[in-house]
């Protein structure tokens, strides 16, 4: 029997070609490498798998191990690797930029700042045409925070439960997830609400969420009427009219939600929530760190798909497709709350940066990654959505574009999560198989397919088959 599973995790799907050649490995052995990581590495920067990964060289969609074996990367290093491992036009443009500069502050001009922020600021609509530069998304949420702040001269910020919007001990407040919790003192004038979860919320149904793919659940609503985001509206009602005063600073929420699964909320459910907020003075934040850069496929930007237009934007991720950079997008009139004494960011908007930035903008647009992310991506929802059909434990299959969640499950009508140590091994084998995917959700339930933007149908039939075969093992193991 055990000899029967072992050979089941061996799928038919056919890996798709790859004319590319990684170089040979040369550095420390496997062993060493280990051993290092135990010795000299803080022991919070934890792995993924059983056995760690050794990853030497990427290819676009593809990674390496340091023993030459090819992975499909569904993760794009935590989303982030938005046009593709090692682009070349992107490879190219930072090389120029390399040999001709690489740092001077903001106290003088350079070129690649000036390009790049009128570049990146014309994908915005008015009067978002402000941007402040930094080097990670805690670093841009942080900042954001401080200028409702400044800008309102009130204190109280909201966020939903299940969001994640940094590590910062300013940000810490925001994110609203247990396992990012330490127990220090932080989140001073943040207060989180109920998260509009309509597959695992009290209120959801069929027709709830814009995406491919809806729940299970069955709900009551009419033609233009969504009885879910009626609900969860009352309840962001009761938070604001008992957990903070008449007058808020902002309210920050992530489109969709990332590190929780690719939560979706009702449809207008932002669009009221922002008006809410701003009856009582505060500032919209859009965290777009995941969701932005052509990830959703119908838009650009992900507040984009719920017809608001925030006050402030926080990017990050994708904005370097790997190289450490992140952006505050605003009004002038906020930006100028933070001129009235000093901020100042050293490497933020360096000449690197904004070279690599303008780089991945010009290759999103000429490889047409945000209208390959909108058929890719909802050729993969339907194709997970008949693997959802037939296996009880695939709880929910949502998400936009290639921003894709699957939520493992006990059984679909008590929609438990599934225990850790069965996802695991369902995890296990699709890596052994050669597919690499993220896990998020509150009890790391949730699968989280967030590839980088140029991925192709094949990939996603060879994907699918993976994940249909690890299931389909799952299913034998448990009989």
């Amino acid at each position: 029997r055990q000899q029967k599973w072992k050979s089941s995790v061996f799928t038919q799907a056919k890996m798709p070609p790859c004319d590319f050649v990684p170089e040979k490995y040369e550095s420390y052995p496997y062993e060493r490498v280990q051993k290092i990581r135990e010795q000299n590495i803080a022991p919070s920067l934890r792995t993924y798998y059983k056995k760690p990964l050794l990853l030497h060289q990427g290819h676009m969609q593809w990674l390496f191990d340091h023993e030459g074996r090819r992975y499909l990367d569904l993760f794009a290093g935590i989303v982030t690797v938005s046009v593709g491992h090692c682009h070349p036009k992107v490879t190219m443009a930072t090389q120029k930029q390399l040999a001709r500069l690489w740092h001077t502050t903001n106290i003088y001009m350079y070129p690649a700042i000036h390009e790049y922020a009128e570049k990146l600021t014309s994908l915005f609509p008015d009067p978002l045409k402000v941007v402040y530069l930094t080097n990670s998304g805690s670093e841009a949420n942080d900042l954001a925070m401080f200028m409702a702040r400044l800008h309102t001269r009130n204190f109280d910020i909201i966020s939903l439960r299940g969001g994640y919007h940094g590590g910062s001990p300013y940000t810490l407040g925001l994110t609203s997830l247990t396992p990012y919790k330490h127990g220090v003192a932080n989140g001073f004038g943040c207060t989180t609400t109920m998260l509009p979860d309509v597959f695992r919320g009290p209120w959801g149904g069929s027709h709830c969420r814009d995406s491919p793919v809806q729940t299970v659940r069955k709900c009551s609503c009419t033609e233009g009427a969504c009885l879910a985001k009626d609900q969860y509206i009352e309840q962001f009602k009761d938070t604001l009219n008992t957990s903070v005063p008449k007058t808020v600073a902002g309210f920050i929420a992530e489109p969709i939600q990332g590190v929780n699964g690719a939560v979706q909320y009702p449809r207008n459910f932002l669009k009221e929530a922002y008006q809410l907020i701003r009856e009582r003075g505060g500032l919209c934040i859009s965290d777009e760190v995941q969701t932005g850069f052509g990830r959703t496929g119908s838009h650009f930007w992900g507040f984009q798909t719920h017809g608001v237009v925030p006050d402030i934007v926080t990017l990050a991720k994708g904005i370097g497709n790997g190289f450490p950079m992140a952006a505050v997008i605003t009004t002038k009139e906020i930006a100028s709350s933070l001129a009235q004494n000093l901020h100042f960011n050293t490497f933020g908007g360096n000449p690197l940066a904004c070279a690599v930035g303008a780089a991945v903008l010009d290759a999103i647009e000429e490889d047409g990654l945000q209208k390959n992310s909108e058929v890719v991506g909802t050729y993969m929802l339907l194709e997970l959505a008949k693997l959802r059909d037939k296996f009880e434990i695939v709880g929910d299959v949502r998400g936009k574009g290639l921003m894709i969640g699957v939520e493992m499950v006990t059984d679909k009508d008590s929609r438990r999560p599934l225990p850790a140590e069965e996802i695991n091994q369902i995890w296990e084998d699709c890596k052994d198989m050669g597919v690499l995917i993220g896990r998020g959700g509150l009890y790391s339930q949730t699968f989280r397919i967030k590839p980088p933007m140029c991925i192709t149908k094949r990939d996603v039939d060879f994907a699918v088959e993976v994940f249909r075969s690890a299931l389909q093992r799952h299913v034998e193991r448990a009989a």
